[in-house]
């Protein structure tokens, strides 16, 4: 067995630990949540009633196999004790009651990553959970991941970027469910009867989100001609370096949402805004960890320049081309940027070739952060509605609105006597449509975005292979 021998955070020593998925124990959990996922209604019940549908007998059985597996794994998980035993007791509680909504509050609120960060440190992880941009239902799922935590992070946690509840972490093994695009472990996806007062962590796989962005960028570079300074191209051919420059880019870019001057709740999900408004927040968070990521080369940290690379490219190449053009806010994030430096000649397409002005791509990205920031400084002194009317011309100004928007045509246009929120309605499903640009890229990055679903950095490596 591989051992390894973790310091946590304040500087105690995490006893060495055997990985869980070489333990024969987690292949059987794994296959008996696979087995009972399928068996699951899209709530997370299991209907007994319906065609084909397992006996209560058979459900108990791949239960009580989860469960022998959380029993036999525990050793290896310590810090996890006091999860690991309430996930038992939910589990055993919900085939009890009839396998209806599933209800795992208890092992939730038992479940604190956050509290003992060490790199390296495995933990176990089963709830019946939604996974963004991958399963929308709460069926069960297995993960098992590890905490990416280098003492350079840490100390830039301590010192500058507070962050208490943020867990970079990668993919040890995973159920169906992580087989998909979704590169993140939220506990307010896990099915509860009633969400907590505040949550105590949140994770974000570092390691996929470096893997995607390594494959994606290396084929747009080679599309658009591109010609990359040396440094930057050896940081694409190296899954280590891309997870550094992903998990401090998270760890700035997730702090900022509650950070600045907020006109409005942070969180957004809690409110019906348009969708620029979402598209503007998630931009502004990672220009934040862009303007910051440019302080911290200047101060000799290693990650920052690969960090700068890595919110332009992700932004510019994969953003804008991923996913359905229904609201994609993140994709108007990315149209954005590139707009913002094409029209700032940081950018020229010329010659069927892109071309960058690497000495100007800092100072000009910040400037598109200083707008957002003031737009967000006015906010407080605005109505909801006369902001979001500013927000859209922000965007507007450098992005064309599709040619039927009634939003583009100003408040003349909508009945500003309903509540903002109905107004939301007008709001085109795609108000700002791709570019020519953008079309052209996104027919030749359709099979390259597609080829990086469930990517894990193993799976990219064996590929570079």
């Amino acid at each position: 067995m591989t051992e390894i021998l973790v310091q946590d955070a304040i500087g105690g020593v995490v006893p060495p630990a055997d990985r869980v998925v070489e333990h024969p124990a987690w292949p059987m959990l794994k296959d008996a949540v696979e087995t009972l996922r399928v068996w699951q209604s899209a709530d997370g019940s299991v209907d007994f009633t319906a065609a084909g549908a397992p006996s209560k007998g058979e459900v108990d059985s791949q239960v009580e196999r989860i469960v022998s597996g959380v029993e036999q794994l525990a050793p290896l998980l310590p810090h996890d004790a006091a999860y690991l035993t309430a996930l038992t007791a939910d589990l055993r509680r919900w085939v009890a009651g009839g396998c209806e909504v599933p209800d795992f509050l208890d092992s939730l609120l038992a479940f604190q990553p956050a509290a003992h960060r060490a790199d390296g440190l495995q933990h176990l992880v089963v709830f019946p959970m939604y996974t963004q941009n991958g399963n929308p239902d709460r069926n069960f799922e297995a993960v098992v991941l590890k905490m990416v935590w280098p003492e350079w992070l840490a100390e830039l946690e301590r010192t500058r970027y507070d962050n208490p509840l943020f867990c970079g972490i990668t993919f040890e093994d995973f159920t169906s469910g992580y087989d998909t695009n979704s590169a993140v472990l939220f506990p307010e996806t896990i099915a509860v009867r009633e969400a907590p007062e505040r949550f105590s962590w949140g994770g974000i796989f570092c390691d996929r989100e470096a893997a995607r962005f390594r494959k994606v960028t290396e084929a747009a570079v080679g599309i658009l001609g591109l010609e990359l300074p040396a440094d930057i191209q050896e940081m694409i051919g190296d899954q280590e370096r891309c997870q550094e420059a992903f998990v401090l880019w998270d760890m700035v870019h997730d702090r900022t949402h509650s950070h600045g001057d907020l006109p409005f709740d942070p969180f957004m999900i809690k409110q019906r805004q348009p969708f620029w408004m979402y598209g503007l927040e998630e931009l502004r968070c990672d220009l934040t960890a862009f303007k910051e990521a440019v302080k911290l080369e200047a101060e000799g940290v290693p990650q920052a320049r690969d960090v700068q690379f890595a919110v332009l490219f992700d932004r510019m190449f994969r953003f804008p081309v991923t996913g359905e053009r229904v609201r994609n806010y993140d994709g108007l994030g990315g149209q954005l940027l590139f707009a913002y430096l094409h029209q700032h000649d940081v950018l020229r397409w010329t010659d069927n070739k892109l071309h960058i002005d690497w000495q100007r791509a800092p100072e000009i990205t910040n400037q598109l952060c200083t707008e957002i920031e003031d737009l967000y400084r006015a906010g407080i002194d605005r109505p909801k509605l006369v902001h979001w009317f500013a927000a859209y011309e922000l965007v507007s100004r450098y992005l064309s609105p599709h040619p039927g928007s009634r939003w583009a045509k100003g408040p003349d246009a909508l009945d500003t006597s309903l509540p903002p929120r109905k107004l939301v309605d007008e709001v085109l499903p795609d108000e700002f449509p791709l570019s020519m640009f953008y079309e052209a890229l996104s027919k030749k990055l359709k099979s390259v975005i597609a080829s990086t679903k469930g990517i894990t950095a193993s799976s990219v490596e064996q590929v570079a292979a």
